[in-house]
């Protein structure tokens, strides 16, 4: 069995499993259209496949919302209503079974449908209807976050004297898995002091994201790869925000995480320099 629990940009929540509001049915947890591109030259049997383009998800719930008497079932109603109103815009839906986490991000097509007739309705029922719009069609694991600091040696137990602490590794690589099903952008916070240029690379596919730009001490130089949300600030210590979106060298790739294992590797204008850098992701599914 599995729950779905649904909190809008108010930060207000129902949850869709048991009473007051049971869930019947759902469709659009898995199938999502593809928009296939491609082109033909002239005289060319067939075509040529360019890019494969998911189509938005769409999602419809039917559910039972209950309560003791018609007063109790109308207040349930209204709240339904109210929660999934799509005029409150882009709210989070989680998908809840055992110990699996997986999120969207949806929107009510319409307001909450409550069929009429006695089978839909009566003192202690009201069967409901919801139509929901996932505009980027991947479900989202809870976030991961890595730091790009390899830790050697450590205390060996039972305890034992002389013991061993642990230490920073001569190494500035680190390898991230990406366990979903295509690529996902990635949050890259480097924390000052650091020498320009400051560098991060995914020594798995060859790309790179180069910013000739220092950092102080409580200084920290943000990077999100994501589309539509490309950028690169530098954080002052007392949060005031620059963007450092020229200070990116040519051939810079706002790169993501390919399926399966990533390299990283980092570097700064002195090797000497461990600079703290967190790498913040979330593996994308094409289904729950």
């Amino acid at each position: 069995m599995f729950k779905l629990i649904f909190t809008n940009s108010r930060n207000e929540s129902i949850e869709l499993f048991g009473s007051p509001f049971r869930l019947s049915s759902v469709e659009g947890l898995g199938d999502v259209g593809a928009d296939l591109q491609s082109q033909r030259a002239p005289y060319q049997d067939g075509d040529t496949l360019l890019d494969v383009i998911l189509e938005p998800r769409f999602m419809s719930l039917e559910l039972t919302v209950r309560g003791k008497e018609v007063k109790a079932v109308e207040t349930n109603r209204r709240r339904l209503a109210s929660v999934f109103n799509p005029k409150l815009g882009l709210g989070l839906l989680k998908y809840i079974r055992g110990d699996e986490v997986k999120m969207i991000n949806v929107v009510a097509e319409s307001v909450a449908s409550f069929p009429d007739g006695d089978t839909n309705r009566g003192t202690q029922f009201q069967k409901a209807l919801l139509f929901l719009k996932a505009p980027s069609p991947y479900w989202l694991s809870i976030e991961k976050v890595e730091q790009l600091v390899v830790w050697e040696g450590g205390l060996t137990f039972p305890l034992k004297l002389p013991t061993r602490f642990a230490r920073q590794s001569e190494s500035k690589s680190k390898t991230l898995l990406n366990k979903g099903d295509v690529e996902t952008p990635l949050r890259i916070v480097f924390n000052g002091p650091a020498t320009a240029p400051i560098r991060i690379e995914n020594k798995t596919t060859d790309d790179f994201i180069q910013v000739n730009q220092p950092l102080a001490i409580g200084e920290r130089l943000e990077i999100n790869t994501a589309f539509g949300q490309k950028r690169v600030e530098r954080v002052l210590a007392d949060g005031t925000r620059f963007n450092a979106f020229h200070y990116i060298k040519r051939g810079s790739k706002f790169f993501n995480l390919i399926p399966g294992n990533n390299l990283l590797d980092y570097s700064t204008g002195e090797d000497y320099e461990r600079a703290g850098v967190l790498i913040t992701w979330q593996n994308r599914y094409l289904s729950v």
